[in-house]
């Protein structure tokens, strides 16, 4: 039987990385800073040959703005994980999981549409962070 702590401990260390990578994408709203985007940004739009740049005005804007979203999103979750899961665990993954499931198929859909079909795959990874330890949570009564 996994204990609530490692569940909890799970979905921090899976609000933490979507903080994270919230960062890096703010990074980009400044060309001196927007090298680890700029990969990260090759890296999806396979085959990694220095394409696209982050150089344009607006792909910076929207990375800003899309980095800012992200770094809310993982706080909002973070405090979903320890301010709501000890004491309605049901309410807690129901908030994340349509949270989850909303982000997920509007951006691997537009991810697909944008010709980064390597994004949904990196999504999924980030889908699977947060709904493995809450399908764990099944059947578990408030702490």
């Amino acid at each position: 039987m996994v204990h609530p702590s490692s569940i909890q401990t799970t979905l921090k260390l899976a609000s933490t990385a979507v903080v994270g990578v919230g960062l890096v994408l703010a990074l980009a709203a400044h060309p001196a800073t927007a090298g680890i985007t700029t990969l990260l940004a090759d890296v999806i739009f396979w085959p990694f040959d220095g394409q696209p740049t982050l150089d344009a005005p607006a792909a910076r804007l929207l990375a800003a703005i899309s980095g800012g979203v992200m770094v809310g999103w993982g706080a909002l979750l973070w405090m979903v994980a320890t301010r709501i899961l000890p004491f309605d665990p049901a309410l807690a993954a129901t908030l994340v999981r349509a949270s989850l499931i909303a982000w997920f198929a509007v951006d691997s859909t537009a991810s697909i549409l944008a010709g980064a079909p390597l994004n949904v795959v990196l999504n999924a990874v980030f889908l699977a962070a947060f709904l493995v330890p809450l399908g764990m949570l099944a059947g578990k009564s408030p702490a």
